[in-house]
């Protein structure tokens, strides 16, 4: 009987203990969350009172009007919204392009010992700095573009199309569009590698054994399958394209003026801001800033919501399909 009591109480100081550190855990976990919740309304707080004049001023004709000059406080950030649309849905439709491939290579039919390596390499890609990026664009891919392959696009396609034609520039749209792709590449390869490989290997087999070739099962089986898992790797490399600052800054020629050309110079919202809030000529100037800022911000938070849920409908698309 005293042995049977001293178990139980045991067992009972045991549970308690155990009560307690779970009580911790979710109390902690749930700070957590709780402080990235409120780092991402303090941003938007933060900004939205801060550009408060700019708003009330100028109201919505603040996204359309492509108006901006400091020396008459007129703003407006039009151009900024579509040098960033441009440089970023340009970067995507070709990045996405270079990292889907990549990534069916890698899954599909690479080896092993030369799948890792290259994964690798592509993930190296990530981590070089934004500076380094710029500095290369400057230095090597800005003069390579205007002397090498922008005289290709006037000589080919100026004459069909207008906004392939103009002088071919060192800094401007195109490099900027460019070095852009190179950056998102890994972010949209990385996604879509996982997503392709979490692919149930029957579904390979299955088409295989009914005859069809290496790619006809890649059409059929694979992609079908990835799309929505690809597509959220794709808009998560948008919203990097569309918030990256000093690359582009470096290599975008930084003009206010829309681009009549895929040469012409531009700005995005990005790099306007860094190239004039430490310059801003006053109060109301520093609030526009601001107000490209909290428009941005809305921007890339609405691009990740996207892609986010995109990749947790492919998610559980695949964990039905093995239940």
């Amino acid at each position: 009987m005293a042995a049977d009591g001293a178990r139980a109480r045991a067992r009972s100081v045991l549970s308690g203990g155990l009560n307690l550190a779970d009580t911790l855990f979710t109390g902690v976990t749930g700070a957590a969350a709780l402080v990235v919740l409120l780092i991402i309304v303090g941003l938007f707080y933060e900004l939205i009172s801060r550009s408060w004049s700019s708003i009330t001023t100028n109201g919505l004709s603040f996204i359309f009007s492509t108006d901006w000059d400091p020396g008459k406080d007129h703003y407006g950030a039009g151009v900024f919204i579509v040098g960033t649309a441009l440089t970023a849905v340009s970067a995507l439709i070709l990045a996405t392009t270079v990292a889907v491939l990549v990534a069916l290579y890698l899954v599909e039919i690479a080896p092993s010992w030369l799948a890792r390596p290259i994964g690798y390499m592509v993930e190296l890609l990530a981590a070089i700095p934004s500076v380094v990026y710029g500095l290369w664009g400057i230095y090597v891919l800005g003069p390579f573009l205007a002397t090498v392959v922008g005289p290709v696009f006037t000589h080919t396609l100026g004459a069909v199309i207008p906004f392939f034609s103009g002088t071919p520039r060192a800094t401007g749209l195109f490099p900027a569009i460019v070095v852009l792709t190179i950056m998102i590449i890994p972010t949209i390869m990385a996604v879509s590698r996982d997503v392709i490989g979490a692919v149930p290997g029957s579904q390979r087999e299955g088409v295989l054994a009914l005859g069809a070739t290496r790619w006809e099962m890649i059409c059929i089986a694979v992609i079908p399958y990835a799309r929505s898992g690809v597509i959220g790797g794709a808009i998560l490399g948008l919203a990097r394209a569309v918030g990256e600052t000093l690359a582009v800054t470096m290599v975008i020629g930084n003009r206010a003026a829309l681009p009549g050309t895929l040469f012409s110079p531009t700005y995005t919202m990005a790099s306007v801001i860094a190239n004039q809030f430490g310059e801003a000529s006053g109060d109301t100037h520093r609030s526009a800033l601001l107000e490209v800022a909290l428009v941005l911000l809305l921007m890339t938070f609405l691009i990740n919501v996207i892609a986010r849920l995109l990749v947790w409908r492919v998610t559980n698309g695949q964990r039905a399909v093995v239940e």
